[in-house]
């Protein structure tokens, strides 16, 4: 075989490899095969690919290799003919609570520009779609504030951006503007303290501050109209109440989106919106997590057939937690007019929603000891136990106090989002009649099949506009469906996938990619795939292959093996036993070989009988 065309493997050592000399295929799809512990692994992952990620970071700049993980040169005499390699194993993708098989195949990033470019927002208390609003419109709507409302009139000129800023802030200066706000503070421009470069930040410029009266019409007109001129059609209205310096309103002007009716405004509608890993666009109740965590009433009354004075409170039945807890139970019960010895369960519902939930404004008499050892009755609401939970929780310091209620809490979608993990004006931007959670809802199957008819309902210049995002998104879900993950939904997170799933999801990203020239290394990529996807999963190898790539595959499923360009077999046995080069050749090849345990199995002449007896 020509040097050119092939990886040249010899005296491959590494693990219980004996000094194995092979020549691998370049550009084929090449399958390694034998026993399991008989170095198919160290051949595929721990020598070439080791050996081909080794060269690659060390052909990079020395600054480039200091952010780089380098791999120790594996146990082979030499290697040549290797391409730059990729590894895609069985292991998760990732555990991080944000990332799901959209963000990890780059889906989610042209739904976020789709969504941006061609959707249309609708206001969620009348069902409009929002419009521009006119200048005379927005005064109108802070003349409608009242008389005597404190206002602040902000034009945002940078959302979440790194950097000092400095040439904005002298021209803002230069134009005569005295005051700006910075991340939430307001700072004079004359005496601006330094702004750290490396953070991200948010600027707005105070363009005008004043008590509403009624007669000032046309000063608000030319305010906003600079605001407007300013931020590109954006302004900000802050404005409280007379005489109420804490409830704050805040109020997004735009000439672009606005409810007619109910006065709703969005920001601009771009990517960011629709991002639930920015501040700009994530739920701000549990920041674009999607959950909360919650004291789960099932945890804190794990045995309903508990009393009160026996411990039905898990919490609080060692009296460790809270000593006073006990005088606090006894007196809720002496005001219910319940026993502590009653059962949980045979207690009155009303009683125990109201002691989990609160009593809400009504105020019980509590007589309970203080500091100095008496006595004291006291009066007022009481928040519930789950709220007392929360409270502790939340204000303790205590590591055992911390981990002790950590046992008693559970999660739940955002009561906020409802799971969106997106702020409101983000769900209020629909493309065919769906805003974007509910098209990462689906599966791989089904948002294929939402996203082809997506042009069809679309204007025509909004169809220009979409096309190559469309075409993009379509593709992408066609790679994950030709590796058998159509069951998988969207937003399926990336941390609770099996090691067989993250390997198609990489696979699929993989293919997605489009790269040419380089030697892909798989671990058993048909591990939990279902038969009837083996030939999908196949022509997704095959399709790499054929962009030009040397695929070298781990693999024991025969169907792959029958399919494969190149076998390598290694053997005999495990262990001790194995490393060495059985047979290497065709499948027909290996099939006739005589010492393949391997070709025995290919050919029928060994074969795993079926049980005659099941276990149940």
């Amino acid at each position: 075989m020509p040097p050119s065309r092939a990886i040249e493997v010899r005296g491959a050592r590494e693990h219980n490899l004996r000094g194995i000399d092979v020549d691998i295929p370049r550009d084929q799809l090449v399958v390694i095969t034998g026993l399991s512990g008989s170095g198919k692994s160290s051949l595929a992952f721990d020598t070439i690919y080791a050996e081909g990620q080794r060269r690659y970071v060390e052909s990079l700049s020395a600054y480039a290799r200091q952010f780089l993980e380098t791999m120790q040169k594996p146990d082979v005499d030499r290697i040549e003919g290797l391409s730059p390699a990729i590894s895609i194993e069985q292991k998760t993708t990732s555990r991080n609570p944000r990332s799901t098989v959209a963000t990890v195949t780059e889906i989610y990033d042209y739904l976020r520009l789709l969504f941006a470019r061609v959707g249309t927002a609708y206001s969620p208390a009348t069902g409009l779609p929002i419009e521009a609003q006119t200048v005379s419109q927005m005064v109108d709507r802070i003349l409608a504030l009242g008389s005597g409302a404190r206002v602040i009139l902000l034009a945002p000129l940078i959302r979440d951006r790194k950097g000092e800023h400095r040439k904005l802030l002298e021209e803002l200066r230069a134009k005569g503007f005295r005051r700006v706000r910075i991340d939430g503070q307001l700072r004079d421009l004359d005496a601006l303290p330094p702004i750290d470069g490396k953070r991200r930040h948010d600027v707005e410029v105070v363009v005008d501050r004043l008590i509403v009266r009624g007669g000032e019409t046309e000063r608000l007109s030319d305010s906003l109209e600079t605001a407007l001129a300013l931020a590109d059609g954006i302004a900000v209205l802050e404005a409280a109440p007379e005489g109420d310096a804490e409830d704050v309103e805040r109020i997004t002007f735009s000439q672009r989106f606005a409810c007619p009716v109910s006065g709703f405004t969005i920001p601009e509608i771009e990517p960011r919106l629709f991002s639930f890993n920015a501040p700009s666009g994530a739920c701000p109740a549990c920041d674009g997590i999607g959950e909360e965590w919650f004291f789960d009433p099932d945890l804190v009354i794990p045995d309903p057939a508990l009393s009160l004075e026996d411990g039905a409170l898990a919490p609080y039945a060692d009296h460790r937690l809270d000593p006073n807890f006990s005088l606090v139970i006894q007196a809720l019960a002496d005001h219910f007019r319940v026993s502590t010895r009653t059962p949980w369960r045979e207690l009155p519902s009303s009683v125990r929603t109201r002691l989990l939930y609160g009593t809400g404004e009504a105020q019980i008499q509590l007589d309970l000891p203080v500091s100095d050892g008496s006595r004291r009755r006291f009066r007022h609401a009481f928040d519930g136990i789950l709220e007392a939970l929360a409270r502790q929780f939340q204000r303790t310091e205590s590591i055992w106090r911390r981990e002790r209620l950590e046992r008693y809490r559970g999660r739940r979608n955002c009561t906020t989002c409802e799971g969106n993990r997106l702020r409101p004006a983000a769900l209020c931007v629909r493309v065919a009649g769906l805003h974007i959670s509910k098209v990462t809802r689906m599966n791989v199957g089904e948002a294929h099949a939402w996203i082809s008819t997506v042009p069809d309902r679309l204007s025509l210049q909004r169809r220009k506009i979409a096309a190559p995002v469309v075409k993009e998104i379509a593709e992408r879900l066609g790679f994950l469906d030709n590796v058998g993950l159509d069951y998988l939904t969207l937003d399926r997170k990336s941390g609770s996938l099996s090691g067989g799933e993250s390997q198609r999801i990489r696979l699929a990203s993989q293919i997605g990619s489009g790269l040419s020239g380089v030697l892909y290394v798989l671990d058993e990529p048909s591990i939990g795939l279902h038969q009837r996807d083996n030939s999908r999963l196949i022509a997704t190898l095959r399709s790499l292959r054929d962009k030009g790539n040397s695929v070298l595959v781990v693999e024991h499923d025969p169907e792959t093996m029958r399919a494969a360009d190149y076998l390598i077999d290694l053997g005999p046995g495990a262990g001790d036993e194995g490393g060495a080069l059985v047979a290497a050749g065709s499948a027909e090849e290996i099939v006739r070989h005589p010492e393949s345990i391997t070709g025995d199995y290919l050919a029928g002449r060994r074969q795993i009988p079926v049980p005659a007896l099941r276990r149940n």
